[in-house]
């Protein structure tokens, strides 16, 4: 209950939640954590690549105003014999923190597991990086403690994050211990041609996206065939979502360049909704690697990110222990995927199957790289 009103709670279709946008632009600006991958620009972009079977529990306050949004898909192969709800994520979403009202968190949060304990009592729900700390992770664990169910975590860990300093003597936002290389780097380019950092927002975002598609087209994704200009759904997935972000009102996108005598030879492409931002992707051109124009471009972007009065904190979107971004970005975004089920029985077998499935992922990529070895 938010205030002492009630609060009601239903299941959408992702096509019902498109059709009505202007509320849901409104939670994902004034929510309590942002989350970009959940905008109605974003999602809507995804929609045709990756919204099969997509919907969301809707929490709305007495006045009808929506305050709980909680994207998830319906999955019946998870784990073979047993149903799940997943919360939506995919390749191009690599953060599942729904979207909730600030007013009384736990309230919006124990509404929408309430009515997934009614409609679907014995189908166990999964949350793929969700926050592991902070107040999206309190409301949880409050609102789960309240209604008698239980939850595990998976994939504990941190990716790198750009935040300010929090106070006086505070480690540093950026920890560049190849300063001086990365220094002698940035010579060397220069010696090309004029060097500069580049930074397109808004509107013009858009139309710089086609250097950073060039560029990865050129690099080894290209040669595998896994470039966004190789893939025609996913190069308009990005496209549609950079220019989504760039028109709305409470968010924007950005594309950063490295640009030697006038040409690109890295690019990176930032979201942002509300006060955050995702470092979402980089190319560069591999044939200029031993000048490392993806970290000259990161260290730029970097400290035009810090100097953003608008924008408290960047996600990383990458893996951890990431060999790039982990060792110039001090802060770290502890995440986690977390299984919450009403039904001890289906808690405990959602429980086995989910760590025999990640066991069987982690034989199945170590095979693959034995083999890639040979």
């Amino acid at each position: 209950m938010t205030g002492g009103a009630p609060l009601r709670s239903e299941w959408q279709t992702l096509p019902v939640l498109l059709d009505r946008r202007d509320d849901w632009a409104a939670l994902a600006a004034r929510a309590l954590a942002p989350n970009v991958f959940y905008t109605p620009a974003v999602a809507a972009a995804a929609s045709a690549l990756h919204g099969r079977d997509v919907g969301a529990v809707v929490v709305r306050d007495a006045a009808g105003r929506l305050v709980g949004l909680f994207p998830l898909r319906r999955s019946r192969t998870r784990w073979g014999v047993l149903p799940a709800l997943v919360g939506w994520t995919h390749p191009f979403a690599p953060l599942g923190t729904p979207l909730i009202d600030p007013a009384d968190p736990i309230a919006v949060v124990g509404a929408a597991l309430e009515h997934l304990r009614d409609t679907h009592p014995g189908t166990p729900l999964l949350l793929p990086y969700c926050p592991a700390d902070g107040p999206v992770a309190a409301a949880i664990d409050a609102a789960v403690a309240r209604l008698g169910a239980r939850q595990r975590s998976f994939a504990a860990h941190a990716r790198a994050e750009l935040r300010r300093p929090s106070a006086p003597g505070a480690p540093p936002a950026i920890v560049d211990a190849r300063a001086k290389e990365h220094g002698r780097q940035r010579r060397r380019l220069a010696e090309q041609g004029e060097l500069c950092f580049d930074l397109v927002r808004g509107a013009g975002a858009r139309g710089s996206l086609a250097d950073f598609f060039a560029l990865e087209a050129q690099g080894w994704k290209g040669r595998a065939g896994t470039a966004a200009a190789s893939r025609p759904a996913e190069q308009a997935l990005m496209t549609e979502a950079v220019a989504g972000l760039a028109a709305g009102a409470d968010s924007d996108a950005m594309v950063a360049r490295l640009m030697l005598a006038g040409r690109p030879v890295a690019a990176g492409v930032v979201l942002i909704s509300g006060r955050e931002a995702w470092y979402w992707k980089i190319a560069y051109d591999e044939t200029l690697k031993k000048h490392s124009p993806g970290v000259l471009l990161t260290l730029d972007l970097s400290a035009a990110l810090l100097a953003d009065p608008a924008i408290d904190a960047v996600d990383s979107c990458a893996i951890e222990n990431h060999p790039m971004i982990d060792r110039l970005w001090f802060a770290r975004r502890p995440l986690a995927d977390r299984l919450i089920a009403f039904a001890p029985a289906s808690f405990s077998v959602a429980g086995r199957l989910e760590r025999l499935r990640r066991d069987l992922i982690t034989i199945a990529k170590q095979a693959r790289d034995r083999l890639r070895r040979r």
